[in-house]
C-alpha cells in the first residue's frame, strides 16, 4: 500500500470518514460535526490521526487482515481486483477489532464475508468514497462487537436479495474483462469449498497458492470451448469468445493437450479418468451444465452464468 491509501485507511478509523479530503479540514482544526475551526481542536485532532496511524501500520493487525483474505478464498494478491474494497476492508477490520472488540475468530470471518461481498457486489467501484461515508456513518457510537457484525450483517443482506442471486450477478458475470472481481469471487469460492482443479485431482485453492514458485503458472485459464473452434465456427466476436463463462483453470499440461478441439471431442476421452462421483463434484463446483459439452454455446454461457452465481453464493455463505 501507498500512503495516501494508507492515509485513506487512518482517516476512516480516526474520524470515520471515507472522503480523503476530511484529512485535510482535520490538519487545519476543523470539528468535523460543528464545523468550527480552532488551533484546540487541530491538536486534538492531530493527535488522534497519530494515534489511528499507529494502528494502521502495525503489521500484526495487517497480517491477521490477509490471513482473514486467505480464509475467504482470497489466496492470491493476483485475485484483488478492487484496491478500495481492500482499503475499506482494512478499515473495518481494525474498528472491529481496536474500538468494538470483537473476538479475532469471528472478526476473521465477518470481514472476509464482506470484503467477498463489495467485491463481487462491486460496492465501491462507483463512488466508493461516498458510499464508505453512507457506511461509516451507521458506526457512529457503536462500541460493542455484536452491534458491529449486526451493522455490517445488515448492509449485506439488504443488498442481496433473491433477485440479487438469480438476475444480477448472472448478469455481471456476462464481461470478458480479464480481471472481472465476479470471476476471481468464484475462484475464491472454489477455495472456500475446497474445489479440485478441472480434470484433476488436485485442488485450486493448492495450486493457486503464491509459494508456489514454478517457471510457467500451475494454473492456466482455458477456453472451454476453445477460441480457434469457435472462430472455425464463424463467431469472431472476441467479447463473445472471451466470456468469463467460457474459462475455467487447468493444469497447463492440460490446457496444451485439449488445444482447440471442441468439448464434444475432449470432454469424452477425460470422463474415463473419473470416478463417476468425482465427475460430478468437479461439475457441480465448476458450475458446468450436465451435458454441457453437446449445448449451443450461447446456450452454455447462459446456464453456465446462472451456475457460477449459485457457487458464488455457496461459498459467501459458508462465512455465515
Amino acid at each position: 500500500l501507498v500512503p495516501d491509501q494508507l492515509l485513506r485507511v487512518s482517516v476512516a478509523l480516526g474520524f470515520e470518514r471515507g472522503r480523503l479530503k476530511s484529512v485535510y479540514q482535520v490538519l487545519r482544526g476543523k470539528d468535523l460535526d460543528t464545523g468550527v475551526f480552532s488551533a484546540d481542536m487541530r491538536d486534538k485532532q492531530f493527535a488522534v490521526l497519530q494515534r489511528a496511524q499507529g494502528e494502521v501500520l502495525d503489521l500484526v493487525p495487517w497480517h491477521q487482515f490477509l490471513s482473514a483474505l486467505v480464509g475467504a478464498g482470497y489466496r492470491s494478491a493476483e485475485m484483488i481486483s478492487s484496491q478500495n474494497a481492500l482499503l475499506y476492508a482494512y478499515a473495518f477490520y481494525l474498528i472491529g477489532r481496536t474500538r468494538c472488540s470483537v473476538p479475532e475468530h469471528d472478526l476473521q470471518k465477518l470481514i472476509g464475508r464482506w470484503f467477498l461481498f463489495t467485491s463481487f457486489t462491486g460496492r465501491y467501484s462507483g463512488n466508493p468514497e461516498g458510499v464508505m461515508d453512507s457506511d461509516l456513518n451507521r458506526f457512529k457510537g457503536v462500541s460493542d462487537a455484536h452491534r458491529f457484525a449486526t451493522i455490517l450483517g445488515d448492509i449485506m443482506r439488504n443488498t442481496l436479495t433473491g433477485d440479487f442471486w438469480t438476475m444480477t450477478l448472472p448478469m455481471g458475470l456476462d464481461s470478458s474483462s480479464a480481471r472481472s472481481p465476479e470471476f476471481f469471487a468464484f475462484v475464491a469460492a472454489q477455495n472456500r469449498l475446497d474445489a479440485p482443479v478441472l480434470f484433476s485431482h488436485k485442488k485450486v485453492a493448492d495450486l493457486i497458492d503464491p509459494a508456489l514458485k514454478t517457471r510457467r503458472k500451475a494454473l492456466e485459464r482455458h477456453h472451454l470451448y476453445p477460441r480457434g473452434w469457435l472462430e472455425r465456427q464463424g463467431e469472431t466476436d472476441l467479447k463473445v469468445i472471451n466470456q468469463i463463462a467460457n474459462f475455467a483453470l487447468l493444469e497447463w499440461p492440460e490446457n496444451i493437450a485439449i488445444s482447440d478441439d471442441p468439448p464434444s471431442i475432449y470432454v469424452p476421452l477425460i470422463r474415463e479418468r473419473f470416478a463417476t462421483d468425482e465427475w460430478q463434484r468437479m461439475h457441480d463446483l465448476h458450475a458446468l451444465p450436465a451435458g454441457w459439452e453437446s449445448m449451443a454455446y450461447a446456450d452454455f454461457l447462459d446456464e453456465r452464468r446462472r451456475l457460477m452465481a449459485r457457487v458464488i453464493r455457496r461459498g459467501f455463505e459458508s462465512l455465515a
